[in-house]
This record gives C-alpha cells, sequence and structure tokens, in this order.
C-alpha cells in the first residue's frame, strides 16, 4: 500500500469511529518492507519503527499525515456537518439493494411513453407558469378584499406577520372588481386542473428516480419537489372543495389555503429560477407548429438528455404530441364550459353544471343566487319578526330604529351584484334602502344634504322618505369626510361571518346601502330580511345579512 500524503484520503469512505480502515483492518505486518522513510511518519522524527507495536493500530484512526497526531478522525479541511450528512447518506446507501433499484417505476425502463421528454414538459411549464402566477396574485387581492387590516372577524389569519406586507385598503369601485378578480380565480383553477395533471404526469419517472438521495444537493432538490407538487396537490384540492362547499378538511379554508399558498408559490419560484433557463433552451430546440402538424405515425421520441426524462426503451407512439396537447385543451374547455357561466352570468349561467350555484334560484324580484338560507343560518321567525330592532351606535349616542322607520327615513338605490369567494356570482340587482352614511348622520357624524336633513328629522309636511337613483357619481352627496369604519353585526348567533367591519372609503360610497328591499320588493329572510348590507366590490359574505347593530368608529 503506498504511504498516505499529507491532505491525502483513500477513496473509500472515510471509516466511522470505532470502524477499522478497509485496507488496514488485520494488516500487521512485520519486517523492513512495511517501514515508512521520512519524519512525518513518527512523532519524534524517526526515519522508521516497527509496525507491529500498538502506535500503527488502525481501530478508528487513520493513518499520521502532514505531522498529525495519531487518532485524528477526519481531515481538518472536512467541515464537520458535511462529514456527518455524508456519513449518513453512505449508511443508507449501503441499505439500499446491491443490485440496482428495485422492480417497478424505480427503474427507467418501467417508463416507455415515447412522448415524454424536456419539450412536451416545458410546454406544459409554460402554461402553467403564466396560470399559476395569476392564480396567485389574484388570490392575494382576494385575500385583501376582506380588509384583514380592520382585524377580526375579516381577518381569518391573524398571525400572518409579514406574509401580509401587500395589504391595501380594498377599493369601494368600480361595483364589478371583486366579482371579475374571484371569477378569474376559481374558474381560470378549474380550468388548469388537466394541464397540471398531464405536467404531473410528463414529469412523473423523476418522482421515483434511484437512488432517493445522492448528495445534499440532490437532498435539497427532492425536498423543494415535495413542498411543490404537495402544495400544488393541496392547494387545488382545497380550492375545489371550497368551490363545491364541501369541507372535510379541518379547520378553516381561508387559514389553509392562505398559508398553503405561501408555502407552494416559495417551491414554485424556486423551482422556476432553476429551471426557466433549461425550459427556455428546449422550447427554443424545436417549433411548436412543426409538433402540431405531426401525426403519431411520425412521432419520435426526444433524444435522451440530462433530464432523464426520455424513455430509454420507448414503446411505438400511439398518439402523437399534438394530440396529447389537444386532449389537454379539450379537457380545459370542457371544464371551462361548465364552469364560468356562474361567473359570466346571463344565458351561460345555465351551463354551469359543476357550480352548486349553479341551481334555478326561481323567479321573481328575489330569484337569484344565496350561499346560505335563514334556516341554514338558525335564524328564527322571532329574530326578524315585528319586534326586531336595528341599532345604530357611536360613541355615547345610540338611535334604536324600528324597520318602519327606516322606511321612513331618505331611501336610496344602487344596481349592484352580489360576488362569492367561491366563483359565483349574480346580475346587478336594483338594491333600495337608506345610506350608510345617512345613519351615521343619525348618530352625529358628518351632515345630511339638505333633502335628507329634512326628511331625517320627519320632515315639515310629515312626507315619507323621498327615494333617488345613485348612478355612482356621489353628485349631491352628503359630506361625509368624517365617516368611520363601522362594524355590523347580525341576528344570526352562530357561524362565520356573522358580524364584518367595513373601511370608512367602503361606508361613504353612496352606493353603499342598508338594502330593505330589492327588485322593488322587500327582500326575502333568505336574501337578509329586514336589513342587510351591500357595498359596491364587497365579498358576499361582507355584505351582512339580517342585520341588527351598527357600530360606527368600532372594532370588535
Amino acid at each position: 500500500m503506498p504511504p498516505t500524503q499529507p491532505g491525502e484520503q483513500h477513496p473509500e469512505e472515510p471509516p466511522t469511529p470505532g470502524q477499522d480502515h478497509p485496507r488496514t483492518r488485520g494488516d500487521r505486518t512485520s519486517g523492513p518492507q512495511h517501514r515508512t522513510d521520512g519524519p512525518a511518519h513518527g512523532s519524534d522524527g524517526a526515519a522508521a519503527h516497527p509496525t507491529d507495536g500498538p502506535a500503527h493500530r488502525t481501530d478508528g484512526a487513520e493513518h499520521r499525515t502532514g505531522g498529525q497526531p495519531h487518532g485524528a478522525r477526519r481531515a481538518p479541511e472536512q467541515p464537520r456537518e458535511r462529514g456527518q450528512f455524508a456519513r449518513a447518506l453512505g449508511r443508507l446507501r449501503r441499505r439500499l439493494p446491491p443490485d440496482g433499484p428495485p422492480p417497478g417505476p424505480a427503474r427507467p425502463e418501467f417508463w416507455c411513453s415515447p412522448l415524454r421528454g424536456p419539450w412536451l414538459t416545458s410546454v406544459l411549464g409554460l402554461v402553467l407558469l403564466v396560470g399559476v402566477t395569476v392564480l396567485f396574485v389574484t388570490g392575494l387581492f382576494s385575500y385583501a378584499a376582506y380588509n384583514p387590516g380592520l382585524g377580526a372577524p375579516n381577518d381569518k389569519t391573524p398571525d400572518k406577520g409579514l406574509l401580509g406586507f401587500y395589504l391595501f385598503p380594498w377599493p369601494a369601485g368600480p361595483p364589478w372588481l371583486y366579482r371579475l378578480n374571484q371569477g378569474v380565480h376559481v374558474t381560470l383553477g378549474v380550468v388548469l386542473v388537466p394541464v397540471l395533471l398531464a405536467k404531473l404526469w410528463s414529469v412523473v419517472p423523476k418522482l421515483f428516480a434511484w437512488p432517493p438521495l445522492r448528495s445534499v444537493g440532490h437532498a435539497l432538490e427532492r425536498l423543494s419537489l415535495l413542498l411543490l407538487v404537495g402544495g400544488v396537490f393541496f392547494e387545488f384540492a382545497t380550492g375545489l372543495l371550497n368551490v363545491q362547499l364541501d369541507y372535510v378538511f379541518p379547520g378553516s379554508f381561508y387559514t389553509l389555503h392562505f398559508y398553503g399558498a405561501w408555502v407552494f408559490i416559495g417551491a414554485f419560484v424556486v423551482h422556476v429560477a432553476l429551471r426557466l433557463p433549461l425550459m427556455v433552451r428546449t422550447l427554443r430546440s424545436r417549433g411548436l407548429r412543426e409538433e402540431l402538424r405531426t401525426p403519431a405515425r411520425r412521432t419520435e421520441p426526444e433524444p435522451p438528455d440530462e433530464t432523464g426524462l426520455v424513455a430509454p426503451d420507448p414503446a411505438p407512439a400511439t398518439m402523437s404530441r399534438r394530440g396529447a396537447l389537444s386532449m389537454v385543451g379539450a379537457g380545459s374547455f370542457a371544464l371551462f364550459a361548465v364552469t364560468a357561466g356562474q361567473s359570466i352570468g346571463g344565458p351561460l349561467r345555465e351551463t354551469a353544471l359543476l357550480a352548486p350555484r349553479g341551481r334555478d334560484p326561481g323567479t321573481g324580484p328575489n330569484g337569484f343566487q344565496i350561499n346560505k338560507t335563514a334556516e341554514a343560518r338558525g335564524i328564527r321567525a322571532a329574530d326578524i319578526g315585528d319586534g326586531w330592532r336595528l341599532t345604530v351606535r357611536y360613541g355615547e349616542r345610540e338611535e334604536v330604529l324600528t324597520r318602519q322607520r327606516l322606511l321612513e327615513l331618505p331611501q336610496h338605490s344602487a344596481a349592484l351584484p352580489i360576488a362569492c369567494v367561491e366563483g359565483w356570482s349574480t346580475d346587478d340587482q336594483e338594491w333600495s334602502g337608506l345610506r350608510l352614511t345617512t345613519l351615521a348622520a343619525l348618530v352625529g357624524i358628518g351632515r345630511l344634504d339638505a333633502v335628507d336633513a329634512v326628511d331625517a328629522v320627519g320632515g315639515l309636511d310629515g312626507q315619507e322618505g323621498r327615494e333617488g337613483r345613485d348612478e355612482g357619481d356621489g353628485r349631491g352627496a352628503p359630506d361625509v369626510s368624517a365617516v368611520p369604519d363601522v362594524f355590523v353585526e347580525s341576528a344570526q348567533l352562530a357561524g362565520s361571518f356573522r358580524s364584518a367591519g367595513l373601511r370608512a372609503n367602503q361606508v361613504r360610497d353612496p352606493r353603499s346601502l342598508l338594502a330593505l328591499r330589492v327588485n322593488g320588493a322587500d327582500l326575502t329572510p333568505d336574501h337578509g330580511y329586514p336589513a342587510r348590507i351591500i357595498v359596491p366590490a364587497n365579498p358576499g359574505v361582507n355584505n351582512t345579512k339580517w342585520v341588527t347593530r351598527l357600530t360606527f368608529g368600532a372594532r370588535p
């Protein structure tokens, strides 16, 4: 055996403490042939020493190199942490089957589709890159629309910390803003399901790569893939279940979906940063138009490369890449056709076969969608009967009003939709009732315009409240600069969203109403009778129904 030079290690894995070196175990040799010249081999500078003495024991220690004392466990330039991880990987590799991967998906020949390859994966990845980015941005906007800055109950994730860095006061217009945002978010999420499944199919051999862990870098890459694949499945699954109102997961959907989105997007950004250059090169390697013109009989496997996606022994092609992409596109279009109508409205609403809000809501002025019925929310007849009262409070000042009294106050109207987080929305409905600024003026906040001021105190001739249509431009509106936030409470005693906060910019909008009627008729109990909130661009669950109390300038 040649002498060990300073800083040199044997090619085998470094021995663990208490383990004989594989080349020296039992190699105790007498005679001058085993003597090593040079002062570096002796602690006292001697040129040679007998090799059968205790100084030559190698159990758990490497040879002395570079003047190091016997018993050194590792080279000084090797970090301790890295050595520990390397030894752990070495022990794992020794436990793996010595003759290669086990039978099944861990063997490359198990995957034989001639369509798999970096080009098809890159095409699907590009679609997901754009789609997932839009999903994430619209999801952030949807969360901001709840105005979590108002605190509970609007804020469903009070421990978000820096994850809420982008939050801003959600605007009260245009009135279709939340309807558009949530319609895009939900519809796009459903449409991308076939693309996501196709992308996972295209890279599934990588998930079974053998050995499972080859190095520290490979372990980190596998961890990022676990977070990426697990995160995307979690986000899509919870989103689709929420659309169908199947809350089989533990905890709040909002909390799970919010934190899950941040975990997923972190892994997604890392994955894109690592793979984007390869994706660009791969997409440039062949033209999309050429691939779409290639039939199955002329479809050939992609050339093998470092990705490991190309089958080593591909089977004959039974489908072209054009056919594969067409099948994915057809699936996405079909899902769009049976989902988008719930957000678009009009005649397309009848096509929303998979939407829980696609059912016929009935006819008449109140014949439009609802989320939960009064019965489902535990609203009793006594809660909304003749004994119902609305309490309006600001500081020490309080007004208690009957529904009849509210009808005698100045009435205004606004055409607004209702849009919910599940993606469904209504067409514009004609709501009428009291401006929230009018109710604020009753408890001393701001002032009413001339007509409202007369009517609010009963008028000089006993006339009933006058009604005017708000066109959304705010002309003739009272001075509302001093109107603060308001906290709205419902007769609903249990369940989520029985109360909500509204920001000052929402309260001050002249289209924000305490609605008493819709489309010329009294509200039905399912739509919030005796009174409900309706605010432009507000999530439907924050348009509280069965309102019993308005507290201006207060938060829970």
